[in-house]
């Protein structure tokens, strides 16, 4: 268009050059003109939520109350295993705690779950090795397992890899033996969750597996990223129709020493003595709190961690964490006056370590009611100092909240990748829900997991703060702009 006007021009005065630059100047000014009318609603939007994160992180960070609401559960609560006295404590200090911030509405979910007790402490012993005579080792009951009782077992120890190597075995090599699987996690993996993943079938699935050629007994290396002399626990699950089997794990330290002796004595005898027991199931409750949405209060944004824990600490970074993070959305919210356009859910589920019984429930009781759950956020990767989010979103969503990264650069997120979420809100992807998960830094969790380790004093003030802070942004982006719709052929797939 404009070189026809200029042609026309030239045809009309060909020497008047100066109304052909004026023309041009003008015609310029009008494009740049309509440009900025066209981006001005989105930079302006941009910066107001740049602006509203920034009075987010300056809150928590400055008046953020998720450290002393941790010291305050692990301390006056501490270690919660599902069914415990304990567990049921700390649903009353949740119920408890967010009444008090004045949140729009607490109440308890009703949930029967699990109650396995670990009875008096473990021994594991080397019985008249050639060299170290008979020596104790640092072994502690798996989640779930039955026990030995006061008469313990005495076996020969073999020692497999994989669940292949027991297979190769067979039932003439293994039956009357206890099992020793020694495979480390694999300290190649940078994220060590991926290692984690890749070593953990041992122990949840490692007992049966032994049980079905014979063992009387299984030892798991610990999943750790450390070599210490701490072992730790963790879930493992029967299956139907195969004897159960006493479970220990052993410390990193401890499984290299057996291993060793193994090879110098391949005839070794150790004594495995446990008083573990799974009770009948109790009633303990999920614990929900929640600020209404103004004009979409049918729709929630959940964000949430699991109350329950293990009983060897107080369950600091699994998931203390994760519960107070969640809470700690809420209050930085309200704090702020922050008037939600949806409904803003802080869920505490209980059984996520051996059962995921809450989980079960809360996705159950959301369908029921047909509630409409747009995004789930939950924290149940400790309280490191957070790298960005795990998203197991549709590509819609995906792409909508690549367009938000340049919004946390600021304060050192930059892992916005497709990936798992968590444990306890997976149950509700079959209905749509798009899922989350904080990604803090996963260097040291592992080497305190489900450990004597676990406790608040290793847990860092302002780390666990900048955890708090992420969410509560990501939640407010949300909340403000919704998340763009999944196309049919992949809505509810994450694909």
């Amino acid at each position: 268009m404009l070189i026809n006007r200029v042609l026309i021009i030239f045809q009309l005065s060909p020497i008047n050059f100066q109304l052909v630059i004026s023309i041009m100047k003008n015609y310029l000014y009008l494009t740049i003109g309509l440009l900025l009318m066209t981006l001005a609603p989105a930079l302006s939007q941009s910066e107001g939520d740049a602006t509203m994160i920034r009075e987010i992180y300056d809150e928590t960070l400055l008046r953020g109350e998720a450290y002393e609401n941790l010291r305050s559960l692990c301390k006056d609560v501490g270690g919660r295993v599902s069914g415990s006295p304990e567990a049921a404590a700390a649903v009353e200090w949740g119920r408890q705690l967010m009444q008090q911030y004045g949140f729009d509405s607490v109440f308890l979910q009703p949930v029967m779950v699990p109650h396995w007790v670990r009875g008096k402490k473990e021994v594991g012993r080397i019985v008249d090795a050639k060299k170290l005579g008979s020596q104790e080792l640092n072994i502690t009951a798996l989640g779930n397992a039955v026990g030995t009782g006061s008469d313990g077992v005495l076996a020969n120890v073999v020692e497999v890899h994989t669940f292949k190597e027991l297979a190769d075995l067979g039932e003439e090599r293994v039956k009357g033996k206890i099992v020793f699987f020694n495979r480390p996690m694999d300290q190649t993996q940078i994220q060590t969750g991926a290692a984690y993943g890749l070593a953990g079938n041992q122990r949840r699935g490692g007992p049966s597996e032994a049980a079905k050629y014979g063992a009387v007994g299984v030892i798991v290396r610990s999943l750790s990223t450390a070599f210490d002399d701490y072992p730790h626990t963790g879930s493992t699950v029967y299956s139907f129709n195969v004897p159960k089997i006493p479970a220990v794990a052993i410390s990193t330290n401890d499984a290299d020493l057996l291993s060793k002796t193994l090879k110098e004595e391949p005839d070794l005898s150790f004594y495995l003595e446990t008083h573990c027991q799974m009770l009948d199931d109790v009633l303990s409750y999920n614990v929900v709190g929640e600020i209404k949405g103004s004009t979409f209060p049918d729709e929630y944004i959940v964000v949430g961690g699991h109350l329950d824990s293990w009983d060897l600490a107080e369950g600091a970074h699994d998931d203390g964490a994760g519960v107070v993070h969640s809470i700690e959305v809420l209050r930085t919210l309200k704090a702020m006056d922050y008037q939600p356009k949806r409904t803003i859910r802080a869920v505490l589920f209980m059984n996520e370590e051996n059962g995921l019984a809450g989980a079960k429930k809360y996705a159950e009781l959301a369908e029921e009611n047909g509630e409409n759950h747009l995004a789930a956020i939950e924290s149940d990767a400790g309280g490191f100092a957070p790298r960005g989010f795990g998203l197991d979103v549709s590509d819609a969503a995906y792409e909508q909240i690549q367009q938000w990264k340049p919004l946390f650069e600021t304060y050192d997120l930059h892992k916005f990748n497709k990936g798992g979420s968590g444990a306890d809100i997976s149950a509700l992807k079959p209905q749509g829900v798009e899922l989350i998960g904080l990604r803090p830094d996963s260097q040291r969790y592992f080497d305190m997991h489900h450990s004597a380790l676990d406790v608040f004093e290793i847990v860092n003030r302002r780390e666990l703060l900048l955890g708090a802070s992420a969410m509560t942004s990501l939640v407010y982006l949300i909340d403000q702009h919704g998340l763009a719709e999944p196309s049919p052929a992949s809505a509810g797939t994450g694909e």
